[in-house]
């Protein structure tokens, strides 16, 4: 229960965070400057608050005498939550999580490929 409460935590923290350095930087300089900055840095709370509910869902499962139908539910959860995750994760840095380790290997080469 302590973990699921701190995923929550991390949640509801990184969205008033994040909210609040939008409203700073579109006070500052423009909305859209703070536009993207805004869904990436909200995207990265929720993705760190969804690991803690992962494990805090694992940590329920395994604690309580496990059944088939509780790791039946454990996984539906667990894959709708990596769904979540690897949604939000494509949604924050623009491509498939896989695909920036081969652009940065590209990077390190040179400009020629």
């Amino acid at each position: 229960m302590v973990i699921e409460l701190i995923g929550v935590a991390i949640i509801v923290g990184a969205a008033a965070a994040s909210t609040l350095r939008f409203i700073r930087t579109g006070v500052a300089t423009t909305w859209n400057a703070g536009f993207h900055q805004y869904r990436a840095n909200l995207g990265r709370g929720i993705l760190l608050g969804l690991e803690f509910l992962v494990a805090a869902d694992i940590i329920g499962t395994v604690a309580v005498t496990p059944s088939f139908q509780s790791l039946g539910i454990l996984g539906l959860i667990i894959a709708i939550r990596t769904f979540l995750s690897l949604s939000l994760e494509i949604e924050i840095e623009g491509r498939w999580p896989w695909r920036r380790q081969s652009q940065q290997g590209h990077e390190e080469l040179g400009p020629s490929l």
